[in-house]
Formats: structure tokens, sequence, C-alpha cells
């Protein structure tokens, strides 16, 4: 046993704690202690015959490591020599003799002091290793070549070294490898096992270096590139400096000659020449030589002189809409209309050949609830006129930029929406479709409708200003259509630039008809299927239309359709049938049972309900007005999720009653000792509005004086506290959903009867109309008085012996 085993058998040494940097035995390095503990450590093992133990914290964050922070495996090193540094530190050469393992911990102030224990390592001089010391060897040398720095010190250790276990340790100080992993290999006493792991480090360093110099190789060469084309274009430039020419780059040479060929309007021509000079004076490596270049394709790119044909036909023109849309007459008419004043100006401009340009005509703005056709009646006016058509969406827009473009001084800047759409085109004069007009948003960036003023204003947008392009660009060749599904939220500022086309919710007859000439055929070709092997029944078609869906447009209706032919397809797959007709009693069978019943009105007259009619953005719809009396003391209480001006109707329905309560056969006072509740079923919809005026009176009515209320009646219109019954909106759509409902009576303000031309005759055929001015002749309709053998409605005397006497042309159209 050697004089130094024998030693590590009977003493106790320091503890010095390592962050990351430890000494293997038979290496030197130089470490540099601060802490307190280290210190103390030190000093203490230069009074014991300069020997410390070395051992690695776990965490070398950690300031102040305890004993179970640190490896219990470390290295008894000799302090070779210590240098006092200026703020206190002590720079020590230290040189690991012997790898050790700690037993226990004897001391841990003022320094860390264990009890420790020799470790050997299992060493093999055989074939193998030495194969790996050579592969070794090889490796580092060629990891030197890929950029790695080594001390030449390891270096000249690492050849020289013929002891395969001190090879090892060399090998290890040099690897560039994560402190848990240098850790490991100081643990490992199998000298070929560390030799395998070292083996294993050196490959995966030398993979990352030549991944290094690859980049780096990449990186040069870009730049050595760059400057032999700066070299090669200043040469192109001198030469022709020298045979007499500009001497401009060929760069600036085609700007120059794509700004020719655009044709731009003097003013922007010269600006574009101005920021060319600017690039030509630049060197290409300067930043802002790439937004001028960005700046100047713009530019040139944009459309300044090319239009497309404006040649209008009106009979094509309505060819073309009558093939894409069914219905809509009056709404072709208008376009049609529209159509015909741009071709009297035209001309009129090549008669008069004046250099003043008229403005277009007012901008369109379609409105109507969705899947009505407004997008595709767009596209289909730019099929009518040869034109390109562009579409952006305008729905959730919250940036004045958006629409005018960031300002050139931001980086990433570009014009805005409007210019690149007309980019896109390629004409100056495209249909520019604004999808979502009412749902543009505002915010703190800006308010984006008050920059669509300028480019929706005929009067003004022949200079529309650009934020990013600094010139103005004439918008007044492009016919903007805009789109909205309400007009409540569009500012009355915009909504004063439009002329507003309103458009209607499709008749089941319509629907049906859509479906049959358009959507099935659509459908049958997205899911590549023939109109032989799969077919709709008539009667199964209209079973969709009216049990699964409800909405004014159809696309609910072309989902469902779809829906079918997806089950048949597979069906043709699966069971290798040829064909299949879809019937009636199919239909449940593929997409489950009917959402909406057929039969909305209530099985018999009832005390208290009443039928309204309303309007919604997805068409007419059926509302049942309940009212409950009870005892109380005069409360109103309203439920239903009812807007504001519904629940005054509601007030204004029972002030009417309240100061009539003699002629409803009612004692002065009853309000004071009851509560009445009016309910709206579905409560979960927002509704509002006035024209549910007068079927919440009739409900009223019907609760208070125990009467039932007809349940084929309904009804719309407005009423006032003196009971007079005012116009309101929305009637083919009511009309319609009443029609649906299976409805036999309609009671609306007399007003209205202009509007009944708007609606097919076959639902004016099955309907009868009441068309009232007061509220007396509502009830009269309404309420279900038993009647005489004559047929006709018995009054009693003592209660609404005001009413009017029955017409005799009651229900009847003129």
């Amino acid at each position: 046993m050697s004089i130094l085993s024998r030693q590590l058998e009977q003493l106790i040494y320091p503890v010095i704690a390592v962050r990351d940097a430890i000494v293997f035995p038979g290496t030197e390095n130089v470490l540099v202690f601060g802490r307190p503990k280290s210190l103390a450590g030190i000093e203490e093992g230069s009074k014991r015959g300069n020997k410390v133990v070395l051992v690695m914290q776990k965490n070398s964050s950690m300031d102040d490591p305890q004993k179970q922070d640190l490896y219990d495996v470390g290295v008894l090193a000799a302090i070779e020599k210590t240098v006092a540094g200026e703020k206190g530190e002590i720079n020590t050469l230290v040189k690991g003799q012997q790898k050790v393992k700690i037993l226990e911990y004897t001391k841990e102030t003022p320094y860390l002091e264990a009890k420790i224990s020799k470790l050997d390592d299992i060493v093999t001089d055989d074939e193998e290793v030495q194969a790996m010391a050579r592969y070794l060897v090889s490796q580092i040398k060629r990891a030197i070549n890929l950029g790695k720095t080594v001390d030449l010190v390891f270096l000249m250790n690492i050849l020289n070294i013929t002891n395969p276990q001190d090879f090892s340790y060399q090998i290890a100080v040099v690897l560039d490898i994560k402190t848990e992993e240098r850790q490991k290999l100081l643990e490992e006493t199998d000298l070929k096992i560390r030799l395998k792991q070292e083996v294993d480090y050196v490959n995966r360093e030398i993979k990352i270096l030549e991944i290094e110099k690859n980049i780096s190789s990449k990186t040069q060469q870009k730049f050595e590139q760059g400057m032999r084309e700066s070299f090669l274009r200043e040469k192109m430039k001198t030469i022709e400096e020298e045979l007499g020419g500009k001497g401009e780059d060929r760069d600036i040479m085609e700007y120059r000659e794509k700004i020719k060929k655009a044709k731009m309007p003097r003013n922007v021509e010269e600006k574009t020449f101005k920021e060319l000079k600017r690039l030509s004076q630049m060197s290409q490596f300067n930043p802002e030589a790439s937004y001028i270049r960005t700046y100047l394709d713009w530019l040139v790119e944009l459309p300044w002189s090319v239009a497309s044909a404006n040649n209008v036909d009106i009979k094509l023109a309505e060819k073309i809409l009558s093939e894409d849309h069914y219905g809509l007459k009056k709404i072709k008419e208008r376009i049609l209309e529209y159509l015909a004043i741009m071709e009297l100006r035209k001309r009129k401009e090549q008669k008069v050949q004046s250099q003043k340009k008229e403005h277009q005509p007012t901008i369109l703005c379609f409105v109507g609830p969705p899947g009505v056709g407004k997008t595709s009646l767009g596209k289909s006016i730019a099929r009518a006129l040869g034109r390109k058509f562009i579409k952006i969406s305008l729905g959730g827009i919250r940036d004045e930029a958006e629409i005018r473009g960031h300002r050139r001084t931001y980086v990433g800047a570009l014009p805005g929406r409007i210019i690149q759409g007309v980019k896109q085109a390629g004409t100056k004069n495209p249909v520019f479709m604004l999808d979502e007009i009412d749902k543009v948003g505002r915010d703190y960036r800006g308010d984006p409708s008050a920059a669509l003023l300028e480019a929706l204003d005929p009067e003004q947008n022949h200079s529309f200003s650009d934020h990013y392009l600094e010139v103005s660009f004439d918008l007044s060749d492009v016919f903007f259509i805009t789109t909205a599904n309400i007009l409540d939220t569009i500012p009355d500022a915009l909504l004063d630039r439009l002329e507003v086309i309103h458009f209607p919710g499709y008749t089941e007859d319509e629907k049906f008809s859509i479906a049959k000439g358009h959507l099935i055929k659509k459908q049958l070709d997205a899911h590549s299927l023939s109109g032989e092997e799969v077919k709709i029944t008539d009667n199964a078609l209209r079973s969709i239309i009216r049990r699964y869906t409800r909405e004014a447009g159809v696309r609910e209706l072309e989902r469902q359709i779809a829906a079918i032919f997806r089950k048949v397809g597979r069906e043709i797959v699966e069971k290798k049938i040829e064909s299949k007709v879809v019937g009636v009693t199919d239909v449940a069978k593929y997409i489950g049972p009917y959402k909406y019943s057929s039969q909305m009105i209530e099985e018999k007259d009832t005390i208290g309900i009443s039928t309204g009619l309303a309007w919604t953005q997805a068409g007419g719809d059926v509302l049942f007005i309940e009212v409950a009396v009870m005892p109380g003391k005069g409360g109103l209480t309203l439920t239903g999720h009812l807007g504001e001006v519904m629940k005054e109707s509601c007030q204004a329905a029972l002030s009417y009653i309240r100061a009539r309560w003699d002629l409803f056969g009612l004692t002065k006072e009853f309000f004071n000792k009851i509560d009445i509740h009016v309910h709206v079923p579905e409560g979960a919809v927002p509704k509002d509005g006035p024209s549910a005026g007068i079927a919440i009176a009739t409900a009223m009515v019907s609760a208070l004086a125990k009467i039932p209320v007809r349940r084929d009646v309904g009804m719309t219109g407005e009423i006032t506290l003196r009971g007079r019954v005012l116009e309101i909106g929305g009637v083919k759509e009511k009309v319609i959903a009443a029609h649906r409902a299976n409805i036999k009576t309609v009671i609306m303000p007399k007003d209205n009867k202009k509007d009944l031309e708007d609606i097919p005759s076959y639902v004016l055929k099955d309907l009868d109309f009441e068309f009232v001015n007061h509220m007396d002749e509502v009830l009269k309709v309404a309420l279900a008085f038993p009647k005489n053998h004559q047929g006709f409605p018995m009054i009693p005397r003592k209660q609404f012996a005001h009413l009017p006497k029955p017409a005799e042309n009651a229900g009847k159209l003129n």
C-alpha cells in the first residue's frame, strides 16, 4: 500500500465546492475561489500538506451549497500555488491526484470537511482500449480542424501520454460537455466504458462543429457573392460612362422603363422619378434602399391607365342576372337601371369629349339577411359588365390603416386594402365589393368607417389618398358595391353616401326553385355525383325546406342537401347501388328527425294568447304573446328577453286598456287588485320593435275579459295610447311567415295595404287580410266571440258594445 493510500484511509480533508470546473486526476487547472467557505477551506488545506478535496455542485447557481447539494465523488487535489486577487479572491493552481468518494461530512462550518475513501479505476489495456484511444486522438485533431479551440499544453499531453487511464482524463478535460456529463465521466470506474462515453461525446461535438462550419460557409458565400455583384455592377457603370452612357444601374434602367409604361398622372410620375433618383444615389447595402424599391414596385404595378372594356349590354346583363339568381325582380330592375345610367354617361362623355369626368352614380349597398345572394349578385354584375371582381371583407376591421394604409416610416408598411384590391384586379375599373360594411369597428387606432367616406363618395374618390402611396389614386371608375345585414350600425355620414337596396327573404316556392335550378346541381358536382345516380323528389325537397330550415336565405338548405348527398354517396360506394331516389321517408333517415314543425298555430282558441308576426334578420317569424292575470297590486311583469321598444309597447297597450276600462266591462279600480305578466316564449332570443303592439293589446284584453283569441289570426301593427294602429315594416316577410304557419287571417295597418304587391299571388290567395286603423277593429276580428245562426259574432252588450259592426266584405282584397 502506497503512502498516499495510507493517508487517504487515515486523514480527513477540507472539501471545496466547485461550480463546474472539476479537475480530473493527473490534470492541472487554475481555479478562482472567492466564497467564504472556499477561502477557509483553501487556508485549512494549506496547513494540511496542501491537500483539499474538490467536489462539484449539483446546481451551479447556488452560492452557499450545503453537503446535500454536492456530488459524492470528487478529486483529491494538491495546491501547487496561490495568488491573492484584488477583490479578496484567491487564484489557485491545483493538480488532481486521486479520485475519491466522500463517506461522511465531519464539519460544515467555517468550511466543509469530510472523511473520504479511495476510488480506483478498473484498467484494461487491450486492443479495444488502444483502438478507442487512437480514434479519440484522430477525432480531436478533426475537431481542431473544424474550429475547436484546445490549449496547447492539453493537446501535447493527449498526443504524448501512453497510459490509457491518464489519456482518458486528459480527453475528459478538453471535451465540450455539460456539467452532469463531466461528473458522469469522473464517477465511471471502468476505463473501457469511460472511453466509449468519450467517443460518443466527441462525435456529437464534431457533428455540431460541422453544422456551424456549414452555416458559416454559406454566410461567407452570400457575403462574397454580394461583394462580387457590387464590384461587377460598379464596373459595368464605369464602362457605360466611358462609352458615353449615363452609367445607370440595370435595375434603375428597368424602373425607368416601367414608369414610362405605367402612364401615370404627371404629378405621380414626378414623385416616382424623384424616389428613383434617391435610390440611384444610395448604396445597395443601405437598409432604406429596400424600402424605396418596395415603394417603387407598388407605384409601377398599379393600373393607372389599364381599364377593362366597359361594355354595357342591358339585355345580356338581364340574361346573366336571371341565369345566376332566381327571383329578386325589383333588385334586378334597379341594377339594370344603374347600368343603363352608366351607359348613358359613357355616351355623353364620348359625344362631348369633355376632359372633365363626371362622377359615378351613387354607391350601391345591398342590405338583407345572410344567404340571400348579395355577394353572388355582385359577381354576376362583374360578369355582365366584363370587369374583374374584387371582394374584401370589412368584418372586424378596427384599424383605419387597413383602409388608408400605413405611412412609409413604419417597418413593413403597406397600402390599404382598397389599393391592394385594385392592384390585385389589374384594372382601374373593377367591380369592388366591400362585404359586411355594417360590422366595421372602431378603437384607439382610428375609425375605419371614416376612412371609407372618401373612397365611397363619388364627389371625392377621384383623388383617393392612401397614406403609403403619398399620391392620389383615381377610384371614380371603380364600381363599388357594399353589403350589410342591418343598417343600424352603419354611421349616418357613411350611410348617406350609399343607395340602399333591400334584399327580402326568399319564399318557400323561391327556395324550391333555387334548390332545383342551382343548389342540387352545385352539390352534385361538389360530391362527384350525377343526376342519374341520385335524385330528390319534389315532396322530399319541400319537406326539407319546411321542416329542416328556418332562414331567409338558402345556406342551411344547401347544407342539408349536401348532407343527404354524402349519405347517398357512401351507400353507392359500400352497397354497390347504381342510383337512389330520395323520397320523403328517406329524408329523416339521412338527416335525422325534423327540426321544425309545419303546424305552428295553437291547437285551439286560447284566452290570453295571441299570435304576432315579427321580422328578423333571417326573415319573417311567428311570435306568440302570452298574458297571465293574477291577484296583486297593479304590477306589470315583462319577460322573454324584450327590448326597450317592445317593453314600451306593452306599457302603451296597458295604458290603452286602462283608459277604456268602462268599454271593456272592467271596474275603474281593476288594475289595483291584479298583476299582469306578459311573456314572449323563446326567452333566449332577443326581441324588440313596436310592431307587436296590437298583438300584446289583444292578448291583454283577452286575459282580462276572459274571451279567447282566434288561433288562426296573425297580427302586426304599432299601437298608440289612443288605440290607433300605425304602419310597420317587413310586410312581405311577415305575411310569408304567417302563410308558412298555416294562419288564415292577417290583421295589419291599413297604410300597409300598398305593400302587398310584393307578395306572391299564391300566398295572397291562401290568406284573408283585415286592414285596420284602430284597435277596436282588431279586437272585432281577433277575439273569438260566439256566433249567431247567420255566422256573425254575438258581442255582449255590457262588454265591447263600442266595437264596429262586422264589415260585409271582411277579408276581401279590392
